[in-house]
C-alpha cells in the first residue's frame, strides 16, 4: 500500500538495521528524513566509543538512499532520564537494563517529541519488533526473526508512542536485511552489529563504573557455611549468576567437599553488610527460583493483564519465554507477582521481566525480588 506524502523521521544509528528501515520506508512512498541521535558525550573518544564513525556511516547511508539527515543532541536528556537511574540502581546493588530506559525515554519520547515538532507524522527505527492496531488499541508484537526480537526492550512503550512508531523490519530476518543492504549498495551492509551498553562501548565495564561509583571493598563468603573466601571491590560490579571476575576460581580446598573444583557463581548480595555470597556449580539450587515480584509496572494497553492467568515471560533478554502465572496483581501498590512453571536461572533484581500472550508483548516491570 502506498504511503506517498506521509512523513517519517528515521533514527539512523549508523548500522545496517536502521539503514534498511529508512530504505524500505522510502520505497513504500514515505517522505523520509534521517536523524542521528547523539546520546553520550562525557568521554566520546575513538578508543572505546564509535559514535563518530557511526555518524559518518549514517551520513553515507543517507547519501546513498537520497534523504536528508541531521544530528540531534539528546545527551542532556539521556544523562537525566537514563544514566542517572543507571547509577542509582547499581549503587543500590541491583542490575539495571539501561536499554529499556533508553528506548522509552529517548528513542520513543525525546526523539518522538522532536520529530512531531518538526512536522513528522511518524518515527521509525531499526528495531526487530512489530506493531498493529487491534481491538481498539495498539499492540507491540514480537519480530518474525525470533533470534533478533527486541520487543523485550520496548515493553514500556505507551499507546501514544506506538501510534506514531513504524517498525519496517518486523517481518524480516537478519540475513534478509543484510541482503537488501548489499543489493542497494549501502556502505554498512556488512558492518558488525553493536553489542553491550551504548555509552560504555567496548571498554571494561568495571573500569567505566568505578569512575562514577568508587570501589567499596567487602567480603566474599560461601553461601552454605558463611566461610570467608575472598574480597570484592564493590557489590555494584557483580550480578546474580556472574562467574567471571571473582578471583576465587583457582581455589582447590578439599575442605569444601564434593564439587570443590566447580566454578563459583554469585548467588546473593547482602547490601546491608556489603557481603557477596557465592556458591559452586551452574546448577546450584540457589541459582534457581520460581517466584518473583516486580514493580515499576508498565502495561502497553494501559491496563494490567488478568491475575491468575497463564502467560509466558522473559526474566532477561536472552532467556526463553517461560510459562508463568500471575499469582498477584495489585496496580494500586504497583506490584506484580509471578510463579513460573519451572524454576528460572539467576533472576537478578533490577532486570526487567516482560510478559507475553503468544506474539503480543503485554508489558512488564522491574524485578524486585526472587524466591
Amino acid at each position: 500500500m502506498s504511503e506517498t506524502g506521509k512523513s517519517v523521521i528515521v533514527g539512523l544509528s549508523g548500522g545496517v538495521d536502521s539503514a534498511v528501515a529508512a530504505l524500505l520506508l522510502k520505497r513504500q512512498g514515505y517522505r523520509v528524513q534521517g536523524v542521528f541521535m547523539k546520546n553520550w558525550e562525557d568521554d566520546d573518544t575513538r578508543e572505546y566509543c564509535s559514535s563518530r564513525q557511526d555518524f559518518l556511516d549514517a551520513v553515507s547511508v543517507a547519501d546513498v538512499i537520497g534523504i536528508e539527515m541531521e544530528a540531534v543532541n539528546f545527551a542532556a536528556e539521556y544523562r537525566e532520564r537514563v544514566f542517572a537511574e543507571f547509577l542509582r540502581e547499581y549503587q543500590s546493588g541491583r542490575t539495571p537494563n539501561p536499554d529499556v530506559l533508553c528506548n522509552s525515554e529517548i528513542k520513543f519520547r525525546a526523539f518522538l517529541e522532536y520529530a512531531l515538532k518538526e512536522g513528522a507524522e511518524y518515527i521509525a527505527t531499526g528495531h526487530y519488533a512489530g506493531a498493529r492496531f487491534f481491538d481498539g488499541h495498539y499492540q507491540l508484537l514480537k519480530a518474525e526473526d525470533g533470534t533478533k526480537d527486541q520487543s523485550y526492550f520496548l515493553y514500556r512503550l505507551t499507546q501514544t508512542q506506538l501510534s506514531r512508531a513504524l517498525f519496517p523490519l518486523a517481518k524480516l530476518y537478519k540475513r534478509e536485511v543484510r541482503k537488501i543492504a548489499e543489493e542497494a549498495g549501502l556502505p554498512v551492509a556488512r558492518k558488525k552489529d553493536s553489542t553491550g551498553i551504548c555509552f560504555i562501548g567496548e571498554r571494561p565495564f568495571k573500569d567505566f563504573l568505578s569512575r562514577y561509583l568508587p570501589p567499596q571493598k567487602g567480603e566474599i563468603r560461601r553461601l552454605e557455611d558463611d566461610r570467608l573466601l575472598g574480597e570484592h571491590d564493590g557489590l555494584m560490579y557483580h550480578t546474580i549468576g556472574q562467574r567471571k571476575g571473582l578471583k576465587i576460581g583457582g581455589r582447590k580446598d578439599s575442605a569444601l567437599g564434593a564439587g570443590a573444583h566447580d566454578a563459583w557463581f554469585v548467588v546473593r548480595k547482602d547490601t546491608q553488610k556489603n557481603i557477596l555470597y557465592v556458591a559452586q556449580g551452574h546448577e546450584h539450587p540457589a541459582l534457581r527460583q520460581d517466584r518473583i515480584s516486580a514493580r515499576q509496572l508498565s502495561w502497553i494497553s494501559g491496563a494490567p493483564p488478568c491475575a491468575h492467568w497463564v502467560y509466558t515471560a522473559r526474566p532477561r533478554y536472552r532467556s526463553e519465554d517461560a510459562p508463568c502465572e500471575i499469582s498477584r496483581m495489585d496496580a494500586a501498590e504497583d506490584i506484580c507477582e509471578l510463579t513460573f512453571a519451572r524454576p528460572q536461572w539467576a533472576l537478578a533484581p533490577g532486570q526487567s521481566v516482560v510478559l507475553y500472550e503468544s506474539r503480543v508483548c503485554l508489558g512488564g516491570g522491574v524485578i524486585e525480588s526472587a524466591s
